[in-house]
Formats: structure tokens, sequence, C-alpha cells
């Protein structure tokens, strides 16, 4: 009979795992880590942004601070979707060394300028509303990188291999 009872039990857990995946894993996923290095500023940020099923609310605003825009210090909170698409697409290409921050939040004042000197920066860009991040990862091809994007399917992806980076936003999908 214990063994029926165990039997049972498993196949009732294995059949919610198939019918809700998603929510299964995030159940039992423990944290969720990034290890980010900005160009600019110098700064690192590498631990834990995702516990036990929630944000870490000291962890998102060193994460936002470090994003800022490093012209004017402007700071907004950092899209978690975007934080997020980051983690994973550091998982997909292994990127365990970690990630350079070539730009993260750009005011709209910054941004007009970039756009105004001929940067190539979008007018309405994602970057503007905490929502893009310009990436890096040493160790690893741009063009892997920005395959690995795209097949995510979560946002805009841009490789500017001329500037060494690969664009990644939280906004529809789209590829130039």
């Amino acid at each position: 009979m214990i063994v029926r009872r165990r039997f049972l039990t498993g196949t009732i857990a294995a059949a919610a795992c198939l019918a809700a995946p998603g929510a299964m894993a995030a159940a039992y996923e423990g944290e969720r880590r990034l290890k980010l290095f900005n160009n600019h500023t110098g700064e690192k940020f590498s631990g834990p942004y995702w516990a036990k099923g929630r944000y870490l609310n000291d962890a998102l605003t060193d994460i936002d601070h470090m994003l800022r825009d490093h012209r004017n210090g402007a700071v907004v909170p950092i899209d978690r979707d975007l934080l997020d698409l980051v983690y994973t697409l550091s998982n997909e290409v292994r990127a365990y060394e970690g990630i350079r921050v070539i730009s993260g939040y750009r005011s709209p004042a910054t941004n007009a300028m970039l756009a105004a000197q001929g940067q190539g920066v979008a007018k309405h860009s994602y970057h503007t509303k905490g929502m893009a991040i310009d990436i890096a990862m040493p160790a690893r091809k741009l063009t892997d990188l920005r395959d690995a994007a795209r097949r995510l399917k979560r946002g805009g992806v841009a490789l500017y291999a001329n500037s060494g980076f690969v664009h990644v936003d939280v906004g529809p999908v789209r590829y130039w």
C-alpha cells in the first residue's frame, strides 16, 4: 500500500510539473544571480537579486544605481524583466565570468544629446525607460551573445560589432 501511495504521489507531482512547468520551476528555483561590471564607472555588482520567489530590494537598489546614467547621475528603477533577461542570457551563453555593461539607463537629456551628436540612438530609446542595456561578455563572441538573445525572443536585439556590444531590451521582439 505504501509503494502504491508513493507511486501515486509521484505521478500527481509529475502531472503538476507538466501542467505548469514554469510555476513549478519558479517554486523550486533558489536564486538568480548577476555579475555586472560598469565600463564607465568601474562599479561592480555580484550576487543574488532574486531569491525564494521574490526580488531583493537592497540588491535592486544597488543595480539601479550601478546602471544609472553615468553622465548626469540620474537613477531609475531598471525593469525587472530586463534583469531576468540578462540573467537568462548569461546562463544561455555560460557567461560565468560576468557581464560588461556599456550602457544601462540613459536620461532623456542624455539621449537627446547623443542623438544630436549623431551617435545613432533612437529618439524614443528603451534605455530612457530603464528597459534596455548594452552589454558584452568578454569570454564570448558578440555573435554568440546576439544569437542567444534572438533565440530567447524576449525583446529587441542588435549587434553593434564596431562598438563591441550587443543591445537587448524588453520591448517588442525585433532585430536590427
